[in-house]
């Protein structure tokens, strides 16, 4: 997807994204956050949208999340507000694909459902890659294409071409968040509900 074509899909869903597609991928957030909170040290979330994963985060963690669009981090500061989220260090307006952080910066990086949505992920990878520290973890949950030719593989590729409506890919691969440079694959878990979320993590060398 286009920047443009980003900004204006997640503009027209951040006024409901909490009570629908939140709902659909609580337990990618859960996951996700339980292994940064077992890990500690510092975490950059990438994508943060609304804000939906950071109550999830324990006072031991340092959180920094990044998102292009400004009607979702508007939404994520409110949160941060009214929870007294005080493990949230920065929320920044921020393009994923060139991240304004020195290398090495943070001991987990998290992107939670977004690598269907931006534009290149492949260059996001390697900027996530680039700044996790050589040791730490990346983790992606993300919905990726049915392999095969079930229901559920023919069900994505009719509605692939709605991708800019829907501010999402459904019948993206999961071989793009793989390639990055430095990064080992080292676990992978099917999510409910039915298994249409994975959890990828990746540890950077």
């Amino acid at each position: 997807m286009e920047l443009d074509a980003v900004a204006k899909s997640y503009a027209r869903w951040a006024p409901v994204y909490d009570r629908t597609f939140g709902a659909v991928t609580h337990a990618g957030r859960r996951r996700a956050t339980g292994f940064a909170n077992h890990v500690g040290g510092t975490v950059l979330e990438v994508g943060i949208g609304t804000g939906l994963a950071l109550p999830f985060y324990t006072p031991q963690v340092e959180v920094t999340g990044i998102d292009f669009s400004d009607e979702m981090l508007a939404k994520a500061r409110e949160k941060v507000a009214q929870q007294g989220l005080s493990q949230v260090k920065a929320l920044r307006q921020m393009d994923a694909r060139a991240l304004d952080f020195p290398d090495r910066s943070f001991d987990t990086v998290c992107a939670m459902h977004i690598m269907s949505v931006v534009p290149e992920p492949e260059r996001v990878m390697a900027e996530m890659a680039r700044v996790c520290r050589p040791g730490g973890h990346v983790l992606v949950v993300n919905h990726f294409a049915a392999e095969g030719k079930g229901v559920m593989a023919r069900l994505e590729r009719v509605i692939a071409p709605l991708s800019d409506l829907l501010g999402w890919h459904s019948d993206f691969p999961r071989a793009r968040v793989l390639g990055a440079a430095g990064l080992e694959l080292v676990e992978e878990e099917g999510l409910p509900p039915l298994g249409l979320m994975t959890y990828l993590r990746l540890r950077r060398s």
